[in-house]
């Protein structure tokens, strides 16, 4: 059959295609958001789309080298046989060279510049359209690509999604800002990571400010001090410095006043106590706390002794942002 114009056209066309859809897939890939796609992973089977790209995502140097290899047998080995087939149908040297110049004209706006700015905009939904004829070309070019991968190990390395802490900061300030997420949610998560930060020492209510009480007395004696004093806990001390015999609700010495057990000892109705470090962490700390155990601890040194109290509102307030350094 002889070279003519439409043929000509086919081939240009077909080129631009295999270019462009090359182009836009490796934006795609290289934009697309990781989070997002374990997101639509884990609500879909195994062996969705969203899955196999987490497994191209995560041996991305192979897939890209992969689209690498593609892209460029259409622009390079396409571009040759077009220049034959070109010679062949434009018969005018000066016409020949207003055609490459048009083609690739056409070669970085079709085939690069446009497709890539769409596969960066659409990434996620072009990503994963691209899934099965990457698993096919994957397939098909195993020889070469291990040949590759023996020659640059580096194309071998894992892509692990990961993340820390200063990166999820900034994702919720810019997120804050751009009204993706309110500005309140973006603070709160400020606060969360600020527990980790704190620990029960910056937190407690020293031993020297805790409200304690002597075991020995009554509540016949101690009346009139739970009356004008509001502390709602109250720690029950023994007869020795650190000894502790348990810790106390005020309502619950209130109760017992109202009920006319005024000659009870207060070690009698103290509730046990738990023992926390001083350094623990205080989001570890948050955790301590439940709707059976709301009530305070007792903060502890390195050697055991009573330093201070501290119950769930004194972390609940760093989430809140009442606290003050």
């Amino acid at each position: 059959m002889e070279p003519n114009v439409y043929g000509l056209i086919l081939l240009i066309v077909f080129i631009l295609v295999g270019s462009a859809c090359c182009s836009g897939v490796e934006a795609a890939f290289l934009a697309v958001n990781s989070i997002r796609i374990i997101e639509i992973a884990s609500k879909q089977k195994p062996k969705s789309s969203a899955n196999q790209l987490l497994k191209l995502r995560k041996h991305l140097g192979r897939t890209l080298t992969v689209i690498t290899i593609t892209n460029n047998g259409f622009n390079i080995i396409g571009s040759l046989i077009l220049g034959v087939y070109g010679a062949l149908v434009i018969k005018s040297s000066y016409g020949l060279t207003l055609f490459s110049i048009a083609f690739y004209i056409l070669v970085v706006l079709v085939g690069e510049v446009l497709p890539k700015a769409f596969g960066t905009r659409f990434s996620v939904q072009i990503a994963l359209l691209s899934v099965p004829i990457l698993r096919i070309l994957n397939t098909l070019m195993r020889p070469f690509l291990i040949l590759i991968e023996q020659i640059f190990p580096v194309i071998t390395v894992e892509n692990e999604i990961s993340t820390d802490e200063e990166e999820i900061r900034q994702m919720a300030r810019i997120g804050s800002q751009k009204g993706v997420i309110e500005a309140d949610e973006a603070a709160m998560i400020f606060k969360v990571f600020q527990l980790n930060d704190l620990k029960a020492k910056d937190l407690m209510i020293p031993r020297v400010s805790a409200p304690c009480l002597d075991g020995s007395s009554n509540l016949d004696k101690i009346s009139k001090l739970i009356m004008s004093d509001t502390s709602p806990w109250w720690v029950i001390l023994g007869d020795k410095v650190d000894k502790i015999q348990g810790v106390v609700k005020r309502e619950k010495m209130l109760a017992e006043l109202i009920n006319g057990e005024n000659k009870k000892l207060l070690s009698e109705v103290c509730e046990p106590v738990e023992y926390i470090p001083e350094m623990i962490k205080a989001d570890q700390l948050l955790t301590r706390f439940d709707k059976n155990n709301k009530g305070v601890k007792v903060v502890v040194d390195e050697f055991g002794g009573f330093v201070g109290i501290i119950g769930a509102e004194a972390v609940l307030s760093v989430l809140a942002g009442w606290w003050k350094k």
